[in-house]
């Protein structure tokens, strides 16, 4: 991937969700959306972006040989955080139910699809566990209460250089045998 690598992890993402929970839990595919929790418009299940980190462990200082003269940069690595919320509509006893119940088959097709991706570097889904003031912190959109929410962290991600270097190879070496003068 080049640089489209996040936007097309987070449209994975909500892909997993829609393929496994529409029609049953969520009445349509457009009702999975990713958004922010302050713009969610009439979604049911809001996916929001909400931090991108590098992924230290795979950080590379070393040159990709793509021919002969010619090396690429090496690619970066993120993981990307997730927040995702489930919303539902009608009167509060019964929203808090069906909230819950989206919450729950969430649970259920992220543990189902931990791994993702290509097999050369498999992307991991893995639940987050935050405190409540982290999350309260996340969620922060004023004049709303704090509504329970899923965090996730999916990486790595690869993120490809596009700079390159020209480089010359050694095609010939000469090796010479001198005798020294007073040597034996």
């Amino acid at each position: 991937m080049k640089y489209t690598g996040i936007a097309e992890s987070a449209n994975m993402l909500a892909e997993i969700l829609r393929t496994d929970m529409v029609p049953g839990v969520v009445s349509a595919r457009d009702k999975i959306a990713l958004c922010s929790p302050s713009d969610r418009g009439d979604c049911s299940v809001g996916i929001w972006l909400y931090d991108i980190r590098e992924c230290d462990e795979l950080r590379s200082h070393s040159m990709v040989t793509l021919d002969a003269v010619r090396q690429k940069y090496p690619s970066s690595y993120v993981d990307l955080f997730f927040m995702i919320t489930a919303y539902a509509g009608g009167e509060p006893p019964h929203r808090a139910k069906e909230e819950q119940c989206i919450l729950g088959k969430i649970l259920q097709v992220l543990k189902d699809h931990a791994t993702v991706g290509e097999a050369a570097l498999p992307c991991s889904i893995v639940l987050q566990n935050l405190s409540m003031e982290e999350k309260m912190r996340i969620f922060n959109v004023p004049q709303r209460g704090y509504q329970t929410s899923l965090f996730y962290e999916m990486g790595p991600i690869e993120i490809e250089s596009e700079k390159e270097r020209q480089i010359t190879r050694v095609t010939e070496l000469q090796f010479g045998v001198r005798e020294r003068k007073g040597a034996r």
